[in-house]
C-alpha cells in the first residue's frame, strides 16, 4: 500500500467517523427539532461526503463504498445496542455477520 492509498484509508477512517456521529446526533435531534443535535448532523454528514470524496482519489469506489457503508452500518448497530438499549436477536447479529463478511471480501478482491 502506497502513501496514496495510506492517505485514502485514514481520509476513509474519518469519514466514516464523522458519518457515524452524524447518524448518532440524529437520534438526539428528535426529528431536527432540537437545535446543536440537528446542526452536528448536517455537519457530520457535510464532513463524511468531502472525506469519503477525498478518499476516492487513491480508494477504488466499490472498495470504499462498502467499507464506508459496511463500518458505518455495524458501529451505529453496536451504538444501538451500548447506547440506546436497542436488543440483539439473532437476526441483527447474523446481519451484521454478512455485513462484515462481504466488506472483506470486497476489500481482499471483489471490488479491485
Amino acid at each position: 500500500m502506497g502513501t496514496a492509498t495510506a492517505t485514502g484509508y485514514v481520509l476513509l477512517g474519518g469519514a466514516i467517523a464523522a458519518e457515524v456521529t452524524a447518524t448518532s446526533a440524529m437520534k438526539y435531534s428528535e426529528g431536527f427539532t432540537r437545535l446543536w443535535p440537528s446542526l452536528l448532523t448536517v455537519a457530520g454528514y457535510l464532513l463524511s461526503f468531502v472525506l469519503l470524496a477525498q478518499t476516492l482519489k487513491t480508494v477504488s469506489i466499490g472498495t470504499a463504498y462498502a467499507i464506508w457503508s459496511g463500518v458505518g452500518t455495524a458501529a451505529i448497530a453496536v451504538i444501538g445496542l451500548l447506547a440506546f438499549g436497542e436488543t440483539l436477536t439473532a437476526a441483527k447479529l447474523a446481519g451484521l455477520a454478512l455485513i462484515v463478511a462481504g466488506v472483506v471480501v470486497l476489500n481482499t478482491g471483489g471490488a479491485h
